[in-house]
């Protein structure tokens, strides 16, 4: 009789390449190339237009364009957030930035995972997503000679 191994981890991290096809099913955005950044704590997704308005009846919310109209998968969709922080941020070239941080679903092999994503003009970069290891913590291992493999896995299991 095989014994058990008791310090297996409940939930077994899943392999992933140094970029990967992400979707965000709650902003409408179908798998759209993301860099798996280990240095970089927070996530961060490609905003153009943020800003924070105020409401008559004094609420307030961040409006921002997702991505920019140069980027294939722009969508023209305003999207608007009454729920988000102000966080200090630091940037790829070490500055401190105040950026808005938003909660959201990103859908990655099967599974949707809720994280923190930074709002931040990423126009100057290849990458419109970022993964930071805030998100990856826990979940998954980085391989970085590989890419792609969440979009392989579904090509393999047929769910295209």
């Amino acid at each position: 009789m095989k014994e058990e191994n008791t310090n297996k981890p409940k939930h077994e991290k899943l392999l992933i390449g140094r970029r990967e096809l992400v979707s965000f099913p709650g902003l409408d955005i179908e798998e759209i190339e993301a860099k798996v950044d280990t240095g970089a704590y927070t996530s961060a997704i490609h905003c153009s237009d943020i800003h924070e308005e105020v409401r008559p009846d004094g609420t307030k919310v961040i409006c921002l364009d997702l991505l920019d109209p140069s980027h294939p998968q722009y969508n023209h969709k305003k999207l608007e957030f009454t729920e988000y922080e102000l966080r200090e941020i630091k940037s790829s070239i070490g500055e401190k930035q105040e950026r808005f941080v938003i909660r959201t679903k990103i859908k990655l092999f099967e599974e949707e995972i809720e994280a923190d994503f930074s709002l931040s003009d990423r126009s100057d970069m290849k990458y419109p997503v970022l993964l930071g290891r805030k998100l990856l913590k826990g979940r998954f291992i980085v391989d970085v000679a590989r890419k792609n493999l969440a979009h392989k896995y579904k090509i393999r299991n047929n769910q295209i």
